[in-house]
């Protein structure tokens, strides 16, 4: 027996969620390849003012397309990014990655005398030219990434910024946006973040809104 009165069929849902994120945000600021992406963040996070936070490169909607359309991979700093992923969204070759748990990264982490989330980043050097990389928890991450790209490391398509917390989430999303490499970028400033927001970023790249598939 039903014992409370909710809304229950999941097509509804979404098309109630995106039409209340549309009524209750400012997206006019916003270019129109961004503003799928901001309506998946709002929904994702339940905040209606993040687009006022967001920050972007120019080329960030046309970077992302261009990697996608290459099948390049997406690279995640956790587990939680991956697994908030739509695969099927992704055109087909695309593999979604994170190295974190790698049986190495714990030495390396010690070796380098940072996190494990630092230093899993070191294992993507080979896949990192051209992906798109999708920072949802660790701002050390981050940082790691920025500076094997200033030592001479490849350079990704994209950098989807959103690491979360109260120590380095803040500085390491304007580093990126400060990036003196022409590195495409989409980040949300301030200590605001986490996974679900970086994979709901991958989401809306990739394959728009549900409604428009």
């Amino acid at each position: 027996m039903a014992r409370y009165a909710y809304e229950k069929d999941p097509v509804a849902i979404y098309r109630q969620s995106f039409a209340t994120v549309r009524a209750e945000a400012d997206l006019s600021h916003l270019p129109d390849g961004l503003k799928p992406v901001a309506i998946r963040l709002i929904h994702a996070c339940g905040m209606t003012d993040v687009p006022q936070d967001l920050t972007w490169s120019p080329d960030a909607v046309d970077a992302a397309q261009a990697a996608f359309s290459a099948r390049a991979p997406v690279l995640c700093d956790v587990e939680m990014v991956v697994h908030g992923i739509i695969r099927s969204r992704l055109p087909q070759g695309c593999d979604v990655i994170c190295t974190l748990n790698e049986a190495d990264v714990p030495s390396l982490a010690a070796e380098l005398g940072t996190t494990r989330s630092a230093a899993a980043t070191g294992l993507w050097r080979d896949r990192l030219e051209g992906a798109v990389v999708a920072i949802g928890n660790a701002p050390t991450a981050l940082f790691h990434l920025l500076e094997m790209i200033a030592d001479g490391g490849p350079k990704p398509a994209l950098v989807l910024g959103f690491p979360v917390g109260f120590v380095g989430a803040a500085e390491s999303k304007q580093a990126l946006a400060d990036n003196p490499f022409g590195l495409p970028f989409l980040a949300i400033n301030g200590r605001r973040g986490g996974s679900a927001m970086a994979a709901a970023a991958v989401n809306a790249l990739a394959a728009g809104l549900p409604e428009e598939l």
